[in-house]
């Protein structure tokens, strides 16, 4: 005995009353199988199901928890979690909120809309040359995706992403430099990408994380995601636009020189100071001292020769100290 399938259930209210279907029905109506259901039943994920004679039977609770499960993972949700919400949905905490965060969290990023391009209109913005090497590395990193059933045409997900390499490609950049340079763009976003995730999880998100939110609490958080979403792209943008104009000066300045700057971008050469004169510091030495050394050099050599022999008593002094 079956029912009409009814599509995807608000949440289940009641108990499994009014028994319709046997495993073999529910699985049909559930688009799962018997197995699967049998899974469930032993990991406490559905009621158990009412005996009538030598007969288990289900209801509709049955029908909409299992289509609530197969929603839960879809959107990457492990039978342990989806185990636990649904615990917290039985005690009426509710699982409306949390399935908006995941929309939220789900839905593009950006304003832009995928679009649809034929082979022959792809080969004409890449300077007309089919490079079915390049097409095939495009779909490998996702700049393009085949649409199932038409072999000449793609989805562009990002659009701009893909006007981007035509015009490099126009200006000269070879298509295989185009797809590394994306291959290790990419890496470096998605590190900034786990960065900001990682802060925003500390400051922002951890109150919601250490327990099985309320419906409240989500629809809070998904609120905060729709506040914060925006403020990535504009912290990068930001910060790409002050680091290219600083490279990008740097840069000129180094190739054409100081000739080609900018009046208030040059600097004049510093003022040579003039040579420092030696400093004369009187000493007041023992008269016997420079009796002695007056009557071995002559009185014209007498400072002379006491400045060197302070000057080698100095550097033997400095040689010592290299010594271990």
């Amino acid at each position: 005995m079956t029912r009409e399938s009814r599509g995807t259930p608000g949440p289940p209210t009641g108990t499994a009353a009014d028994p319709a279907y046997r495993i073999e029905d529910l699985a049909h109506e559930s688009g799962t199988t018997v197995r699967t259901i049998r899974a469930y039943l032993d990991r406490g994920l559905l009621p158990k199901p009412e005996r009538r004679g030598r007969a288990n039977l289900y209801g509709d609770l049955h029908l909409a928890r299992l289509r609530q499960i197969a929603e839960l993972l879809e959107r990457g949700y492990t039978l342990a979690s989806i185990k636990e919400l649904l615990a917290a949905w039985d005690a009426g905490t509710g699982l409306g909120g949390v399935l908006g965060l995941v929309s939220e969290v789900e839905r593009p990023w950006s304003d832009e809309r995928p679009a649809r391009i034929g082979r022959a209109q792809l080969s004409e913005a890449f300077g007309g040359i089919a490079d079915e090497e390049a097409i095939a590395e495009a779909v490998e990193l996702g700049v393009l995706e085949p649409v199932p059933g038409a072999a000449d045409e793609f989805m562009v997900p990002s659009p701009q992403e893909l006007a981007v390499a035509a015009e490099l490609h126009a200006v000269g950049v070879p298509l295989p430099a185009i797809s590394g340079h994306l291959r290790e763009l990419r890496g470096q976003v998605e590190h900034m990408a786990e960065r900001f995730m990682a802060f925003t999880t500390e400051y922002v998100f951890q109150p919601y994380l250490d327990h099985p939110p309320t419906d409240a609490e989500a629809t809070e958080a998904a609120a905060l995601v729709r506040r914060l979403r925006p403020l990535a792209q504009q912290t990068v943008d930001a910060e790409l636009a002050r680091a290219m104009r600083t490279l990008a000066t740097q840069l000129v300045q180094r190739h054409l020189g100081p000739e080609h700057q900018r009046p208030e971008a040059r600097q004049e050469p510093a003022a040579q100071e003039p040579p420092a004169q030696p400093q004369h510091i009187t000493v007041t030495l023992p008269a016997a001292t420079v009796r002695s050394v007056r009557a071995l050099v002559g009185a014209r050599n007498t400072a002379a020769f006491i400045a060197a022999a302070a000057e080698r008593e100095v550097q033997a002094r400095t040689m010592d100290g290299l010594v271990p």
